[in-house]
């Protein structure tokens, strides 16, 4: 498993790089969303919900809505989210700060990086930050709880982050929104 500096290393380093290369759409619709454009929709992200079982909670997060989706809800970049808990704080935009507990896993389960087993939340700007987590979070509000299945192209894309994730990985995270700064 990567240190705790690494893999927020890894987060930042790839948030900067993949938000520099997507401050807009180069497609002529004028969108200032620095979030990527899915492929052409006809696999994730086209519209169909994903049934999941929800996943296991990790120490030291707070507890699910009793009303949690047994569904996935595909968003048109091909991001797939679940609200665990909803939140009735602010909601962030990628002009924040925010201050948040996560656990991140793989396809195949494998945990590659976890603030709860640190005990130390992540306070960084949105915008420094991976596009999945960008697009992601403003849907939920302070005290909340979001899970995340991010494709290849809004995490580490075709390079991923080695050794622990692999080129073109899915990224899965729980999110707990603590604060919007």
């Amino acid at each position: 498993m990567a240190t705790a500096r690494g893999v927020r290393e890894i987060l930042i380093f790839i948030g900067l790089g993949l938000a520099a290369g997507c401050a807009g759409s180069n497609d002529g619709s004028n969108d200032p969303s620095p979030v990527p454009k899915a492929p052409a929709a006809s696999g994730p992200g086209s519209g169909t919900p994903k049934q999941a079982e929800l996943p296991e909670r990790p120490s030291g997060a707070g507890e699910y809505d009793p009303d949690v989706s047994s569904e996935l809800t595909p968003t048109g970049s091909g991001l797939y989210y679940r609200i665990l808990r909803k939140g009735d704080g602010k909601k962030p935009t990628v002009k924040n700060a925010v201050v948040a507990h996560y656990k991140g896993w793989l396809d195949n389960g494998k945990q590659f990086d976890s603030s709860y087993d640190r005990n130390e939340p992540l306070d960084y700007p949105l915008s420094k930050l991976v596009p999945g987590w960008q697009e992601g979070l403003p849907l939920v509000g302070e005290g909340g709880m979001i899970e995340l299945e991010i494709p290849p192209h809004l995490g580490y894309g075709a390079a991923g982050a080695p050794p622990d994730i692999p080129p073109g990985a899915t990224l899965h995270f729980i999110l707990e929104l603590k604060k919007v700064k």
